[in-house]
């Protein structure tokens, strides 16, 4: 099935931008990488142009986004372009900058998506690999929630709360595919609430924020001057970082996951829960399709193509 093979970018494309948090004006351009390269960060502005993984070992903190670091180099605000190259099944891809931090564009993975469909996928010889959730496994933090559970495809059922009459408790049960992607997670934005911000700025963050780059809210309204892009935009930019926090596994997750609250360092708790524990989830090649033991072993190759094929 060509649906299921490894895509990188046909052509390179690039985009200049600024930094949501250092407020520094970046290049970013991405190029098209060999199979089983996954995605990588190159720091283009360093001697010797280090690289830097997107993995989950190279994730260095999550304090307000996702960072990643090696050896002292690091880049941040890394979601919304992973989010993105996740939604749209790249899995092979060098993303080079020349500043430490993804630009934050207009705060969703929208920029990204219109890059990558720019530039064009080209399908590659071999073949994806799908980590398939076995067992459930689920943690907890005050109240905050978040577990993955069998499933036989890809979706997220979120909640967020928040004491404002604009934002209030939101839920979402969002089942991916690439359409469902672009057109329901991939514009929301990236949002704050106007005394959070002003208090972020005096401390070192959001330098480069702004109506431009996030939806801000006072005490009563949306400060943007056309609005919300959905109703429930808050919640959909939520589900939108967690698809780009849990593409750090490694390789897409068949599975059910449920958060409450939850955030970038709970997201990346969960996935080193689900990686201490071999037997919550089994790493399937494709190309080598097992059958499903007796009592309970492997999957059909069915049960992994038919869901995992409707969605690429």
């Amino acid at each position: 099935m060509d649906n299921l093979r490894q895509r990188t970018l046909k052509n390179e494309i690039s985009c200049t931008g600024i930094g949501l948090h250092t407020g520094e004006k970046i290049r970013l351009t991405l190029r098209p990488a060999p199979e089983d390269n996954g995605i990588s960060f190159v720091r283009a502005d360093i001697s010797g142009a280090p690289e830097v993984k997107a993995v989950l070992d190279n994730v260095v903190h999550t304090r307000l986004a996702t960072t990643l670091g090696k050896n002292g180099v690091v880049i941040g605000t890394v979601e919304h372009l992973l989010s993105a190259l996740s939604g749209f099944g790249v899995d092979n891809a060098r993303i080079e900058l020349d500043g430490p931090e993804v630009p934050i564009m207009d705060g969703s993975a929208a920029p990204f998506v219109f890059l990558l469909k720019t530039a064009g996928l080209r399908l590659q010889s071999k073949n994806k690999k799908f980590y398939v959730i076995r067992k459930p496994v689920s943690l907890s933090d005050g109240e905050k929630r978040v577990a993955v559970l069998p499933d036989r495809d890809f979706s997220i059922n979120y909640t967020i709360n928040f004491d404002h009459p604009l934002v209030q408790t939101q839920s979402l049960n969002f089942r991916f595919s690439v359409a469902a992607f672009e057109k329901e997670i991939s514009r929301a934005r990236t949002f704050g609430f106007l005394h959070e911000v002003e208090y972020l700025k005096k401390n070192g963050f959001a330098r480069g924020g702004s109506l431009a780059n996030a939806v801000v809210v006072d005490r009563f309204r949306v400060l943007n001057q056309d609005g919300l892009r959905y109703h429930d935009e808050f919640i959909r930019h939520k589900i939108l970082d967690f698809i780009g926090d849990i593409s750090l596994f490694g390789a897409p997750i068949i599975g059910r996951f449920v958060a409450v609250k939850a955030g970038h360092t709970l997201n990346h708790r969960l996935l080193t829960e689900i990686r201490a524990n071999p037997s919550a989830c089994e790493l399937v090649e494709l190309s080598h399709p097992v059958q499903r033991e007796p009592q309970g072993g492997h999957l059909q190759a069915w049960e992994v193509l038919g869901p995992v094929a409707a969605a690429v």
